[in-house]
């Protein structure tokens, strides 16, 4: 019998819990930013970088309700997702996914969990929504 391995003292642990990522909504859902791209009547694609939150297994970005990606996804749900930097640079390949508008009362788990998943700036996010009752909308994103 062996004995169980053991960390190097010099490895240090953290409070995140370390799990398995297999599938793509798993590895988009703990994105910091993701690629959001939708596409114009005629194919053009429009590639916009947002926050993403996972809630079961859909992704979930909140965005202004009057923005050009709200008309696009309203009109026709393609659309395509990847990880990305800040400023949208792509960190991976792009998958075919749908997106739809949810919701006004889907609201509310949205900013709850932008304001877990992004510390300061999440919870910044949701009081200002709070406080202004500024317009903002909930999407969801499906990949196949």
């Amino acid at each position: 019998m062996t004995a169980p391995a053991r960390l190097p003292s010099s490895a240090k642990v953290t409070g995140r819990s370390v799990r398995s990522v297999t599938k793509p909504v798993d590895v988009l859902g703990e994105a910091n930013y993701v690629l959001l791209t939708t596409f114009r009547k005629d194919g053009t694609p429009v590639p916009t970088p947002v926050w993403v939150v996972r809630i079961g297994d859909e992704l979930r970005v909140w965005t202004i309700r009057d923005s050009g990606k709200v008309k696009r996804i309203r009109r026709a749900g393609r659309a395509q997702i990847a990880p990305c930097t800040f400023r949208g640079k792509p960190r991976g390949l792009s998958i075919d996914a749908t997106a739809r508008m949810l919701p006004d009362s889907e609201a509310p788990a949205v900013l709850d969990a932008l304001a877990s998943k992004y510390g300061f700036r999440g919870w910044w996010t949701k009081m200002m929504q709070r406080f202004t009752g500024d317009t903002r909308a909930v999407i969801g994103v499906t990949i196949p």
